[in-house]
């Protein structure tokens, strides 16, 4: 199989300034998806898509390639990680480079194990999905959920007001970390998830989303106990 991973870092973040190569116990932050890729094993090519010089410099410091600069299109605040993939292909495909899978692996996921990575790639592949992701069980019942009218509190699903919490089905979010991709069935659809979509289930200390400083914080705590349970 001819596999590309696909690490989406631009220069634009907001909330945490240079939040993709920011310091991260000795490291810039983008140096942690890099070397999962690599101890993987699982690819042909390993590049950043990014606008950014600074960012460049450490990619290719780390062992990822930067073939090509992301356009602007793709860089604003409303291009989707579908616009970014599919400018990728068209770019390797014109120089004649094809994949038989993609491997969008986002920037900020210090918690992500190269065996997440394989593991998610083994069930793609036997059980042939269009796409594969991480998901993360919801730490409170959905079911649970209450809503703010006015100066009231209500339930948004008040059948379950008294229902016990082990009675209730199990839900579960995106854990944004990455997603493997078929080539050939993402080009007809666009669309990272679709109908023969599947996933693994992680483990809350696997995963941190990282928008604020306060995610930042939570997730420096993850990675302290991790590598000490290790």
């Amino acid at each position: 199989m001819h596999n590309l991973c696909l690490i989406p870092a631009r220069g634009g973040s907001k909330r945490i300034p240079k939040k993709n190569i920011k310091d991260f116990f000795g490291k810039p932050m983008l140096a942690y998806p890099i070397e999962t890729a690599l101890k993987s094993g699982l690819f042909s090519e390993i590049m950043v898509s990014t606008d950014d010089n600074e960012i460049t410099e450490i990619a290719l410091k780390h062992g990822a390639n930067v073939p090509f600069f992301r356009s602007a299109k793709t860089a604003d605040d409303y291009a989707t990680t579908a616009d970014v993939i599919l400018e990728v292909i068209k770019k390797y495909s014109e120089s004649g480079i094809h994949f038989d899978n993609i491997c969008c692996l986002y920037a900020c996921t210090p918690l992500l194990g190269t065996q997440h990575l394989i593991i998610a790639y083994e069930k793609l592949i036997t059980k042939k999905k269009h796409s594969l992701f991480p998901v993360v069980e919801f730490e409170f019942p959905v079911q649970r959920a209450l809503k703010i009218i006015d100066t009231n509190v209500e339930f948004v699903y008040s059948e379950h007001a008294l229902t016990r919490s082990q009675d209730l089905e199990h839900y579960y979010h995106d854990a944004g970390q990455f997603y493997w991709i078929n080539v050939k069935s993402f080009l007809k659809t666009n669309k990272i998830v679709g109908d023969n979509s599947g996933c693994i289930v992680l483990n809350r200390m696997d995963c941190q989303d990282i928008d604020v400083e306060s995610d930042w914080k939570i997730a420096e705590l993850k990675y302290t106990l991790k590598n000490r349970m290790i």
